[in-house]
């Protein structure tokens, strides 16, 4: 099995093209205010999900992986999706965006507990050593163990 297969490079484009808009709206130089009706609570709500649908998506793709490659696919699963909840916080109506300007740290905030609880709280299933006929028990480098 490949370490990273096609889906996170597809994730990776779309999570940096939801960033760069996002930082083109903020920057004013693409006009995305009031092109969506979107208020705080779907708007959280939506972080909700994503965090908690990220976090289970990122726990079990990493399983199994080196720490290296598990650290890059944590950038992907974790900071990626907030890109898409900056979007949509941007294309809100001028009003809102005047009227409650912490949103997107509220919106932060509820994404990252979401997602940390799947990763760090819940409990999840390791990896099953191999019980076929003539294995031995081996550490996760593939090697016996040494006995001293």
């Amino acid at each position: 099995m490949a370490l990273v297969s096609r889906v996170e490079p597809i994730l990776v484009a779309f999570f940096l093209a939801t960033w760069i808009v996002a930082l083109l709206a903020v920057l004013g130089l693409v006009d995305l205010r009031g092109s969506l009706d979107l208020a705080f609570y779907p708007l959280y709500s939506l972080a909700a999900a994503a965090g908690w649908t990220a976090g289970i998506v990122y726990v079990s793709r990493s399983r199994g992986l080196p720490a290296v490659i598990r650290r890059r696919v944590w950038v992907v699963y974790f900071l990626g999706p907030q890109g898409l909840l900056y979007l949509l916080r941007a294309m809100a109506p001028i009003e809102a965006l005047r009227f409650a300007p912490f949103v997107p740290f509220y919106s932060f905030g509820v994404f990252s507990i979401f997602f940390l609880v799947q990763v760090y709280l819940m409990p999840h299933p390791q990896r099953r050593p191999s019980m076929d006929a003539g294995d031995v028990e081996r550490d996760r480098d593939g090697e016996p163990p040494v006995v001293p």
